[in-house]
């Protein structure tokens, strides 16, 4: 059940990538980004009513808002204290999120400027290597050891992504020249980071309870950051105008992500097979990238996104 949540959730993926493209054209990217997480507030604001309530809408549910059903006893349990999150738990499970926003937001930001600069089908492949970087992650910071299959697929997506380089400067876009190629990379770096920090927190708290709040902190950070970085400013840069993608971006990520944590809430789901499905959103994207924005050089990319495909199916089978 949670490699088909995971697949849902690439699919999902794909098209949310699609709809940023199309809401940041000649668009600002603060606001664009705020106006996400609002709508994405919005859409899990029955959940979050609920847990401040205690009103018990939908226990026993899938949106059931208990921060620690199905993992951990929940704090009127005398025996709590000596649980994994003793002293202040409800406290603690909000300060885990409120770090995983701070995470999510990082790459969100550097993503939405990336992708807003560079075409979709140089983003998408790049960003699919992030199961790379979350394999290479377990490997440091949680003794995994890659076997040979798995070394064979970090081999192949490092070559594509050396190819794409290259293939990229018949768009005058130079890999180590170009700033917005560093926010792709920042992007793309973070939501690795994301990714490992999600499987943690994920045998912590219950899918439901990150989503929402997460969500939530996350407009509160991007209000503070609009506020002091884009409305001062807003008339010396790109004016802000609005566009139907935008409700559609914050409706792809929460379905996206609602499937990717339920997915991770199981017990036997690894983290590494699971990213690494999720970056299958890289077909979707380039062919939005091929149908709808008429993007260019397709020949090299292909070439890219095939041996970037083929690197994962070697990660996928080396994980199994």
């Amino acid at each position: 059940m949670w490699l088909l949540l995971a697949f849902v959730s690439a699919t999902l993926l794909g098209f949310y990538d699609a709809s940023k493209k199309a809401a940041l054209k000649d668009n600002a990217v603060l606001p664009v980004l705020l106006l996400n997480t609002v709508f994405s507030t919005l859409l899990f604001s029955p959940v979050i009513l609920d847990s401040l309530t205690g009103s018990g809408w939908f226990d026993g549910t899938i949106l059931d808002s208990a921060p620690f059903a199905g993992h951990l006893p929940m704090p009127a349990d005398p025996d709590w204290a000596d649980g994994a999150m003793s002293g202040h738990p409800l406290l603690k499970a909000h300060l885990l999120v409120v770090l995983k926003s701070l995470i999510v937001l990082t790459s969100w930001i550097a993503g939405y400027f990336g992708i807003k600069h560079i075409p979709i089908t140089i983003v998408g492949p790049i960003n699919a290597t992030r199961p790379i970087l979350v394999l290479v992650g377990a490997m440091l910071f949680f003794g995994e050891r890659l076997n040979w299959c798995q070394w064979t697929g970090v081999i192949l997506s490092i070559l594509s992504i050396y190819l794409m380089s290259r293939s990229s400067k018949k768009e005058n876009i130079d890999f180590t020249k170009n700033k917005w190629m560093i926010f792709v990379a920042i992007g793309t770096i973070m939501g690795a980071v994301s990714g490992l920090y999600d499987k943690f927190i994920m045998q912590e708290l219950s899918p439901i309870f990150v989503q929402s709040w997460f969500n939530l902190y996350q407009c509160i950070m991007m209000l503070i950051v609009c506020l002091a970085a884009w409305y001062p400013t807003r008339k010396k840069t790109t004016p802000f105008h609005w566009s139907w993608a935008i409700p559609l971006i914050a409706f792809f990520v929460a379905a996206a992500d609602f499937a990717y944590f339920n997915a991770l809430s199981r017990p036997e789901a690894m983290i590494s097979v699971v990213s690494l499905v999720r970056r299958g959103s890289v077909l979707i994207s380039f062919a939005c990238g091929v149908l709808i924005f008429k993007e260019r050089n397709l020949k090299a990319k292909i070439l890219d996104l095939l041996l970037i495909l083929i690197g994962m199916v070697f990660v996928y089978f080396g994980s199994r």
